[in-house]
């Protein structure tokens, strides 16, 4: 079992090294036309290349159709393909004989407290990492269509690969540091994939802005780990997990809210949320593995992975809960006065990942759980299908859409399906997962901030976790008002897309297949999913909470609709009147950083590099020239004139025979 989950980790590690190193050679050898070099074009805002679309959808059926001349596509492809098939064989073992296997490649020893190269394969592990390769695969393969015009595409499968390899190394991982190991590598894919088209300023900016940011949140997280790992005695996860029992309360709740500063990084929950809206710079695909499968999925597995932790300090249980409710309210509130199709469904992250959040908070680990895996298959067919859509259009704002259901079947209801999973539409596997959530937070609530006893099991033998009454009952409000925000904007965004009248004037079409049905594949796991988890009893609908949910999905939906219909030209969110604008910029956060930190720190840094200039260079410079003037005197002797140097040697000569003659 370690081996086959060693093989998943190292498989796409394999196939980002030959793509770096045999993947431009491959690409000249089966790529290179009779015409020399292919240009470098920059961007459209979807990601792809600047060509005119008739081109850019020529060259992606070409890539569909002779997939032999795209070296680095089976590079990137094939060892993806079969790690999926590995982590589906690992996640079928543990399904069949439940519980966890660890392994130990070596120990590194520190001193102290000894590092452990090793990996932990649990149920949690096995079908998270089932996810990850899924997306991966899914996303490899429709960027061989989608990138098929861009001369770095081997550059871009490479990273692709090194992405999804970080990410397993984080689900496998069985020691808190290695897991660390590959969290940052993911924090570095996401630097490189970001600014794929580095020529472009808004993708380099974004690029820099996601790593600053969540670089600032990884300071948190990796001084957690230490904590934890020092309390314990081992950094190992299933030795810490089993000795938080005897660790200091105080240990513990530091430790928990540290992580969380890496949580909120790498989800991108507020206050660390700014980056993830501008990394919709880079190209869709992108979007899709980011938003599904790895980096923002990270935070929220790790929170799942060391729960024990976590209900071991109730006050980080409620900071994360009272962090969720801003980030899924305000989110959601953004992505409704959104033009831009990406960032509405950038802003649709935020917010569902902290619902997982939320549902962690009020001790629906499950319900979190299998919403994770759920938004992993409807926010990665979501994107997907954005990208047929952009490439339709050749635009990535929505009031340049319309009437694409015609024109579009395929992306039509595929997106149909994955924006019905999004709001929690009966039967879709949304509405499993959320109902759960919104289910023991109402249990929370009406019982005075106790956790549901499922999940009290979990916490290292204390006998109940509480955590403020008035804090389970703000979680509970807010994630009923975050279901009827989200159908409101899921209803906007399906209407102005693909209903009503043409906005502009383009010759709508639907995507290459390798493009469409690779998005439609993804509907299948969007749709079902739900259904797997009718085995707990934890996750089957609960009467109240899922008639509470449908009826606020019905009155957010159907205000999004009534609005509509009243002018299909229009946009609904000219209802929101003078607060869209708010709204849209998202409350100005980005401004006030901006005015808090940004502003200041340039000044600060402007006035060290005056100080550098004027103060420590001016004296160092000074100290130079004063030095070349004493010494230009005192090279004369030194002229290298031997000549000057015999006329010296006999005046010496001269000089010292008439003192002998004189004074003796």
């Amino acid at each position: 079992m370690i081996a086959l989950a060693s093989a998943v980790i190292l498989l796409p590690f394999a196939a980002a090294f030959a793509g770096m190193l045999l993947g431009p050679r491959l690409s000249r050898l089966l790529r290179a036309g009779p015409g020399g070099p292919v240009p470098v074009p920059a961007t459209v805002p979807g990601g792809g290349p600047a060509v005119p679309a008739p081109e850019w959808r020529d060259a992606a059926e070409t890539a569909e159709h002779h997939p032999l001349r795209n070296g680095p596509a089976l590079i990137a492809c094939v060892p993806v393909a079969v790690a999926t098939l590995l982590a589906a064989i690992v996640a079928f073992a543990v399904w069949r004989d439940p519980g966890a296997r660890t392994g130990t490649l070596t120990m590194i020893p520190t001193g102290t407290v000894r590092i452990a190269v090793g990996l932990q394969v649990d149920g949690l592990a096995a079908v998270v990492g089932l996810m990850v390769c899924c997306v991966a695969l899914a996303v490899q393969l429709y960027s061989i269509a989608y990138m098929s015009k861009d001369p770095r595409y081997s550059s871009y499968a490479a990273f692709v690969s090194l992405f999804t390899a970080a990410m397993l190394l984080v689900v496998y991982a069985g020691d808190l540091l290695l897991l660390y190991v590959g969290w940052e590598v993911m924090g570095v894919c996401s630097y490189f994939l970001i600014g794929h088209h580095w020529e472009e300023r808004a993708d380099s900016r974004a690029a820099i802005k996601a790593f600053l940011v969540t670089r600032l949140g990884d300071v948190g997280f990796l001084l957690g780990v230490i904590v934890l790992g020092i309390g314990a005695g081992t950094f190992s996860v299933e030795g810490v997990l089993g000795r938080i029992a005897a660790m200091p309360d105080a240990t513990v709740t530091a430790a928990a809210l540290l992580l969380l500063a890496g949580v909120a990084g790498k989800s991108a929950q507020f206050p660390l949320h700014t980056w993830l809206p501008d990394a919709m710079a880079g190209p869709t695909p992108i979007s899709a593995l980011i938003h599904a499968a790895t980096m923002v999925a990270a935070g929220i597995y790790v929170v799942a992975r060391l729960y024990p932790v976590f209900l071991a300090a109730p006050a980080a249980l409620a900071v994360l809960g009272l962090l969720a409710v801003v980030s899924m309210v305000g989110a959601a509130l953004a992505a409704l006065a959104q033009d831009d199709l990406k960032r509405v469904l950038a802003y649709s992250t935020i917010s569902q990942l902290a619902v997982m959040a939320a549902g962690l908070a009020v001790g629906a680990r499950s319900g979190a759980v299998l919403h994770l895996l759920a938004h992993g298959a409807f926010k990665a067919l979501l994107f997907l299908a954005a990208g047929c859509v952009i490439l339709a259009a050749g635009s990535n704002l929505l009031r340049d859409y319309g009437g694409l259901r015609q024109t579009m079947p395929i992306t039509f209801w595929s997106m149909t399906v994955g924006l019905a999973a999004l709001v929690g539409v009966p039967p879709v596997s949304g509405w499993f997962s959320k109902d759960a959530i919104i289910g023991a937070a109402q249990h929370t609530a009406l019982h005075g901030g106790e956790l549901d006893p499922v999940a009290v099991a979990l916490g290292a033998g204390r006998p109940a976790v509480h955590i403020p009454g008035t804090v389970a009952w703000i979680v509970y409000l807010g994630l009923a008002l975050t279901v009827a925000l989200t159908a409101a904007y899921a209803t906007r965004t399906w209407l102005m897309a693909f209903f009503g009248e043409p906005r502009d004037a383009y010759e709508a079409r639907e995507a290459p297949a390798l493009m469409s049905w690779t998005a439609a594949a993804l509907a299948v796991p969007a749709a079902l999913l739900g259904f797997f988890g009718l085995g707990a009893p934890e996750l089957r609908p609960h009467l109240g909470a899922a008639v509470l949910s449908l009826l606020l999905a019905v009155a957010g939906g159907g205000a999004a609709f009534l609005v509509w219909n009243k002018d299909p030209a229009l946009d609904p969110a000219r209802a929101l009147g003078p607060a869209r604008t708010v709204f849209a910029r998202a409350f100005y956060v980005d401004e006030l950083y901006a005015f808090a930190v940004v502003r200041p720190l340039r000044a600060l840094a402007r006035g060290v590099a005056a100080f550098d200039t004027r103060g420590i260079d001016a004296l160092v410079v000074g100290i130079a020239r004063g030095t070349g003037r004493l010494s230009g005197p005192l090279r004369i002797p030194q002229n290298g004139n031997p000549q000057a140097y015999l006329t010296g040697l006999l005046a010496g000569v001269v000089v010292i025979t008439a003192g002998v003659v004189i004074f003796l």
